[in-house]
């Protein structure tokens, strides 16, 4: 029987996926399996495991046999300083050998690896250090600053002392775990929670992750693969790092501060031939002047946010192959994709992409009940009998292609008109003059709502200002249309790079 990995072809996949094709993909199975085993230790032969553009401007490989070895040795050291199956182990560590070992080795103990941000500061730290109460915190430096913040967990750094105590464990760990066993914490870099909170994945999470990787990522054998999303957030350690390492496909990651030239940098270094990154990268990577080689790139895609279509244009130009969405969310997992590089599939600008295969999505009204083709509603994919909403809202278009319409909290009514705030800034971005922009609804005493856009710009006052308005007017609606402008420097971000709306609501309501 073939393999599921050798169908390429789009009608294909529709007519012969099956949940259980998945299976023979790994050496576990639904009783016993390890996550680390299966995404570093069964490809200790294979080459080269890490591609890694570092904070200080180096391009860097590590092999799948150094991975093992780290990991091992990780997971050895844990086992003798009484970390147990189950207990948590957070890593507060820039892409490195020393992070993926550290990731690894947790899970390969049977512990539960707990990957933080790097630009956290003490407060943010210790918001997740007391929800997930971890047993060990590595960081890379100041062990003593770190432990003083956070005297409640045992922090190590990656100092002379810890290498040594590395150095004298065996190169050898044999995992022990059921597949329904924890393995990994992750916290959304969202803006909907108030306080952080985990989402709590098993081992078998890599097993049902390979339907993204392979139509929302697009990932085979032979590809060169980058995505520059920091591994402590969703994208860049599930579709970053654990989706192509359990292929047997090297990382490609970017540590340290996002740098557009140390992106393209990294992309010519190791003749990347599939790069996944949010659209807020390749918006940046272009307004810095980034020119791909031309036939080079095969395969591109983004997740996190629609991409405006200036920037699809440029990446369908300039790389010769259109943009691939992939869509869903840190609890239902991806539900829409666009299967990169499978023959027979077109994609279709401005969509989110359709339904991945196993899924079944449709966009529903207040009741739960699908609306007619074309309706605006809310985004929904079927579990457990039962429609279940994603929170945002968009339309289905005849061929089955889901359109965004904004999140739910998004959607501004102003003198009885709905408007979409995502239809708004698409509309803003096409504008020569305009990097950056994002709308909110705000309050208006005789209208109830009305849209207001921050755009980041060159320019300024109140002509500026009049003209964005018109720019919008007469190109989307006179009635919707951003009612206030403000320029500003920048827009705030959540740590994946998301438009920090919150913040910026907090902001009016301050």
């Amino acid at each position: 029987m073939a393999s599921i990995l050798d169908v390429r072809r789009w009608p294909d996949v529709r007519e012969t996926f099956s949940w259980d094709a998945l299976w023979p993909l790994f050496d576990g199975d639904r009783a016993r399996l390890n996550l680390a085993h299966e995404c570093v230790d069964r490809h200790a032969g294979n080459g080269v495991a890490l591609r890694l553009a570092s904070a200080d401007g180096r391009f860097l490989e590590h092999s799948f046999a150094e991975l093992t070895a780290w990991s091992s040795r990780f997971a050895n050291l844990l086992e003798s300083d009484g970390i147990g199956a189950g207990e948590r182990v957070a890593i507060m560590l820039e892409p490195s050998l020393a992070f993926y070992g550290a990731l690894f080795g947790a899970v390969k103990r049977g512990a539960v690896a707990v990957p933080l941000f790097t630009l956290f500061g003490p407060d943010g730290v210790a918001l997740r250090v007391d929800d997930c109460r971890p047993r060990l915190l590595v960081v890379e430096r100041d062990a003593e600053r770190w432990q003083a913040a956070l005297p409640a967990v045992r922090v190590v750094a990656l100092d002379a002392r810890f290498a040594a105590r590395l150095h004298e464990q065996s190169p050898r760990y044999t995992p022990r775990t059921a597949a329904d066993d924890p393995a990994v914490f992750q916290y959304t870099s969202g803006t909907t929670r108030a306080l952080p909170e985990a989402v709590r994945h098993t081992h078998r999470a890599v097993v049902t992750l390979m339907m993204a990787a392979l139509y929302g990522v697009g990932l085979e054998r032979g590809d060169r693969y980058f995505c520059p999303s920091s591994p402590a957030w969703g994208h860049g350690l599930w579709h970053g790092t654990i989706a192509p390492l359990a292929l047997g496909i090297p990382v490609g990651a970017l540590a340290g501060r996002f740098d557009p030239a140390r992106f393209s940098g990294a992309l010519d270094a190791f003749a990347i031939t599939n790069v996944a990154a949010a659209p807020t990268v390749y918006r940046m990577a272009r307004g810095a002047g980034w020119g791909p080689k031309r036939g080079r790139i095969a395969k591109c895609s983004f997740t996190g946010e629609p991409m405006d279509a200036a920037t699809r244009e440029f990446l369908t130009e300039t790389l010769g192959v259109a943009p691939c969405s992939m869509y869903g969310s840190t609890e239902v997992g991806v539900i829409l994709v666009d299967y990169p590089g499978f023959e027979g599939y077109t994609v279709r600008p401005g969509a989110l992409g359709s339904a991945a295969p196993g899924r079944e999505v449709a966009v529903v009204d207040e009741a739960g009940a699908p609306v007619a083709t074309g309706t605006v509603g809310e985004i929904a994919v079927r579990r457990r009998d039962a429609w279940f909403a994603v929170k945002d809202r968009g339309w289905m278009d005849a061929d089955g292609y889901v359109h965004h319409a904004g999140r739910s909290d998004d959607v501004i009514i102003s003198a009885g008109w709905t408007m979409s705030a995502v239809e708004i800034e698409q509309v803003l971005l096409r504008h020569p003059d305009v990097r950056d922009a994002a709308v909110i609804a705000v309050t208006d005493a005789s209208r109830g709502q009305i849209p207001k856009a921050f755009v980041v710009a060159a320019r300024a006052g109140a002509a500026f200002e009049r003209e964005i308005q018109e720019w919008v007017k007469t190109r989307l609606s006179l009635h919707e249309y951003p009612r206030a402008v403000q320029v500003v420097d920048a827009l705030p971000r959540t740590p994946a790079g998301k438009v920090d709306r919150r913040a910026l609501r907090a902001r009016e309501a301050s």
